[in-house]
């Protein structure tokens, strides 16, 4: 489980913290207007004893938490920001920013990678654009293109559907990171190598897209007549004093010396810079000091950058896919808790984590960036306990407890089942990972429900006690998880833990991990049986002299089934090598494992011929005048084994013509 955890972490690089949206307090569900956005929360009774919003209380608060979480997590560095009324409160550096020079970490002068937040920075010059009335949200972006984006589903992709990531676009990993400088191409040219298959209809299914949000910055480049760096660093930069920041990669030679270097837990060894080939999608580097002025200026109508009518169509909650949860907003997702308007947006790098979060009413902004994912990804934790208790500490309610309904036995069992992610592929063999890392509900005896995918900060799952129509509260908490219901059916689910960047939907029966996990793994027993049962019991007959019975086309069939269990044991290998590799090397995939996946593929189709005569061994098994029993039933088990094998390869695209994915 920890490995499929690790899995999917990684194909949140760029994206966002899959454990560090932080919960929310219990709200009733929200108004929903007629184009399904839901309107601002209503603020739960106060509780009594806000702590004061002050630099002296934050920065105790802050020396009293982030030294010991950092330590006990293994991260090497930090960086918090906290603004407020259009001043900088508070501006902290944790730790270190180059472990063996023994440099700390400085918030005026390190700079720090913040992954997707960069987006925001996207979605501003985007709105911008709009303000400026040379772009229009709801227009087909092909008109906007040079190339263009393949027809599908009968609607056009809107630059709505990009800022609220419902083009539908399939999940890519290649050419998300890397350190070699030759790979970074110019924007279009990136974006025109290759477009990523759409399996949803635009704006009906959410799934988070890098290669969305950076055509959006092309889309700027070309009607600014700017490229995207001179772009930001002229029209939002400039005019904000973010002197310390910038999107080039790399980065000139002067931010180049201040910049944070990045590790992976537990290891004195920096990392190389890491460049994001599509640069509007992640490729800021920032001090947290030019942060807090971006902050500022979000908080405040959008001023310098933006109108105040701009500003507020930014942040106005777009549609709502789980009615009651916090949705979308233009680029910003709403985090919204404690009665407040919370709207941010996370970022991961492979070494860098970051949470950039604005309370809207009261005008404080919040970052925070990490030098290292940590142990065991504690990094997302912490970050997740910061916006979590900062928010408790500063702008508090009342909890009430809330009784389990009468429906929580029935709905929990309705919830029971294997999900998926809607942010994933089905077209080619990312689909296997989004199968092993699928999300699991189970009803417990006393009808609260598990899921696998959330979970508390000692990584066990939270629990989750209905409260509502197929509404729950995390016992022990103050997360939200509501449901979708069809017919009696449960059509989809989220946490709060989560932004609507995507959903949990049911598994298809051929993705469905309850049955292929548990298939894969006895057709795998099968196979290695046979494949290291056929040199034991070779030797150990000669060993004592025993001829086997076996002779001609028998023998040459009963060694065909053996030689392809042997290939299947050895694609199975290679492909649990690729799979980890999203894991421990995901620049291995921007070509470096290319001919590996040739390789495997072309075993593959040796191995599906090997079928075909496992079949014919079984069936020559079953004819013989003379075969043991056992004989007979390991013959079909070897064949059935294979068959599945050979639809699982298939099923999820590991055959594919094209390499890109």
């Amino acid at each position: 489980m920890r490995i499929v955890q690790k899995l999917a972490l990684a194909l949140a690089a760029l994206t966002m913290p899959l454990a560090a949206q932080a919960p929310t307090q219990l709200q009733p569900r929200l108004p929903v207007t007629a184009q399904g956005q839901t309107t601002a929360p209503t603020a739960p009774a106060a509780a009594a004893g806000p702590a004061a919003l002050t630099k002296t209380d934050v920065d105790a608060w802050l020396d009293g938490f982030v030294p010991y979480a950092i330590a006990s997590g293994e991260i090497p560095g930090a960086v918090v920001i906290v603004v407020k009324d259009g001043q900088v409160l508070t501006e902290r550096g944790f730790g270190y920013a180059d472990k063996k020079a023994r440099k700390p970490v400085d918030p005026q002068n390190t700079l720090f990678r913040p992954g997707s937040t960069s987006k925001l920075f996207t979605w501003t010059a985007v709105m911008q654009q709009v303000q400026a009335g040379k772009l229009d949200l709801d227009r087909d972006i092909n008109t906007y293109l040079d190339f263009k984006i393949p027809p599908a589903f009968g609607k056009p992709i809107t630059l709505r559907n990009l800022m609220t990531h419902t083009a539908g676009f399939e999940e890519t990993v290649k050419y998300l990171i890397t350190s070699n400088p030759k790979l970074v191409k110019p924007l279009g040219d990136a974006l025109k190598r290759w477009t990523p298959n759409r399996i949803y209809a635009p704006g009906d299914v959410p799934g988070y897209s890098n290669y969305g949000a950076s055509l959006a910055g092309y889309i700027v480049e070309r009607v600014s007549g700017e490229p995207f760096d001179d772009y930001v660093e002229r029209h939002i930069m400039g005019p904000l004093g973010m002197t310390q920041s910038s999107f080039r990669q790399p980065l000139p030679p002067a931010l180049a010396a201040k910049v944070s270097r990045g590790y992976e837990p537990g290891s004195d060894d920096a990392k190389p810079f890491e460049m994001i080939p599509l640069a509007p999608a992640g490729a800021l580097s920032a001090t947290g000091a030019d942060m807090g002025k971006f902050m500022i200026a979000q908080l405040f109508n959008g001023g310098p950058l933006l109108n105040p009518t701009t500003s507020a169509e930014m942040f106005t909650p777009q549609r709502a896919f789980i009615p009651g949860l916090p949705t979308m907003a233009l680029g910003f997702y709403h985090e919204d808790r404690n009665g407040k308007t919370i709207v941010g947006h996370g970022g991961d790098t492979v070494y860098f984590h970051s949470d950039l979060h604005l309370y809207l009413e009261d005008k404080v902004g919040l970052f925070v960036s990490f030098n290292s994912p940590g142990k065991n990804g504690a990094a997302h934790i912490i970050r997740a306990r910061l916006l979590e208790d900062f928010t408790d500490r500063y702008f508090p309610v009342s909890r009430a407890n809330l009784p389990t309904v009468a429906t929580a036995k029935e709905h929990g069992a309705a919830m029971v089942g294997h999900y998926v992610s809607t942010r994933g592929a089905l077209n080619d063999w990312l689909k296997f990972i989004g199968v092993i890392s699928a999300s699991t509900v189970a009803l417990n005896p006393d009808n609260t429900i598990t899921v696998s995918s959330f979970v508390d900060a000692a990584g066990n799952p939270k629990k989750w006690r209905e409260v509502g129509p197929w509404q729950w509260t995390q016992v022990g908490g103050n997360s939200r998880l509501h449901a979708t219901v069809k017919d009696g059916k449960v059509t989809a689910f989220l946490s709060d833990d989560l932004p609507q960047i995507l959903l949990y939907v049911p598994a298809p029966f051929s993705m469905n991990a309850g049955w292929i996990v548990p298939a894969l793994l006895i057709a795998l027993a099968i196979m290695a049986i046979t494949a290291i049962g056929w040199p034991v019991v070779a030797l150990v007959r000669r060993r004592y002299g025993y001829r086997a019975p076996l002779e001609g086309r028998a023998l040459q069939l009963h060694r065909a089934a053996r030689i392809t269990a042997w290939l299947f044991l050895i694609i199975a290998a290679g492909w649990t090598v690729m799979v980890l590799s999203v894991d421990s090397n995901l620049e291995a995939f921007n070509g470096g494992m290319d001919i590996w996946m040739r390789l495997l593929q072309l075993l593959s189709l040796v191995a599906i011929v090997g079928t075909a005569l496992a079949w014919w061994n079984a069936y020559a098994t079953v004819k013989a005048p003379v075969r043991r029993w056992w004989t007979i039933v390991w013959a079909i088990l070897v064949a059935l084994s294979a068959l599945f094998l050979v639809w699982l390869i298939i099923a999820m695209k590991l055959l594919t013509i094209s390499l890109d994915y």
